[in-house]
């Protein structure tokens, strides 16, 4: 059973980042399962540090990515949205080349706060950065 508030494609989530950071740093949509969304990101000239790791920062992207994209598709956007009140990122191993690939899969669903976990690996399915993300469930008004 799905947790989705309406049924969501891969090209209605690339359609929404056009234009945004999602693009700017090479994150493509993997995948919508019922209750988790998947994402890798490419480790390039976009997203590593002068030391020639992955930057902890690009990490975050895509892991507040994954978790805001999930959270506002589990709520009518036409009565409400999400927007994050906290993320956190452990990050555990480098990455120096090829692509680390996200995955976010909920905590809490709740009416009017969201967490939400995503889990970064590398092309080894390593884990390479764990992250939380708290997200706020708001009326449009």
């Amino acid at each position: 059973m799905t947790i989705w508030f309406q049924k969501f494609n891969i090209e209605d989530l690339i359609t929404q980042s056009s234009g945004t950071i999602v693009e700017h740093v090479g994150i493509e949509y993997l995948e919508i399962g019922d209750d988790y969304i998947s994402a890798r990101m490419p480790v390039d000239h976009r997203t590593i540090q002068p030391a020639g790791i992955l930057h902890g920062g690009s990490s975050v992207v895509l892991a507040e990515t994954l978790g805001s994209v999930a959270s506002n598709m589990c709520v009518d956007n036409k009565k409400k949205y999400c927007v994050g009140l906290e993320v956190n990122a452990n990050h555990i191993r480098s990455v120096n080349s090829g692509f680390v690939y996200g995955t976010v899969s909920p905590i809490h669903i709740g009416g009017t706060t969201q967490v939400w976990e995503i889990k970064i690996c590398n092309e080894e399915a390593k884990i390479t950065c764990i992250s939380r993300i708290t997200l706020a469930v708001l009326n449009h008004v």
